[in-house]
């Protein structure tokens, strides 16, 4: 075996340990176009052809896997952190009033700075209905 040939499996090996840690499928196609280049080593001696064949390969297979990749790449179903609030229940502790901008709601333990369409008197129930910085966006929810 020539020695480029053993260059390209090593490459090979390196895209497969980056691909192993990034699981996108882009550095799988190197690690075929890698393959592909030893194969050819084995035929010719020229680097150029070599570098094509990796290329190539590596080009024609990336748009291939993008359908295969968003399929076990999904986004997590469950909301995490503040994104797990919207649409939880609260309570008004400091009036809120959207002409002076300010007011404050407990919401699962926690006192937000509030913003509202509407004037809320503490004790108000409200809903969360976005989160936008530090500022809760709600809205009165209704008995």
């Amino acid at each position: 075996m020539p020695t480029i040939f053993w260059f390209w499996m090593a490459a090979a090996v390196i895209f497969l340990i980056i691909e192993i840690t990034t699981p996108s499928l882009v550095f799988a196609c190197f690690v075929i176009g890698c393959i592909g280049s030893a194969v050819t080593s084995t035929i010719t001696d020229s680097y150029l052809i070599q570098a094509a064949v990796f290329a190539g390969i590596s080009i024609v297979l990336i748009p291939l896997t993008r359908p295969l990749a968003r399929k076990i790449t999904k986004p997590s179903p469950q909301p995490t952190n503040v994104d797990a609030m919207v649409g939880r229940p609260g309570l008004v502790v400091k009036k809120i009033d959207p002409s002076l901008d300010i007011g404050q709601v407990r919401v699962d333990g926690q006192v937000w700075q509030a913003v509202a369409d509407e004037a809320l008197d503490e004790g108000a129930k409200i809903k969360v209905d976005k989160i936008i910085g530090a500022r809760v966006y709600v809205s009165k929810i209704e008995n």
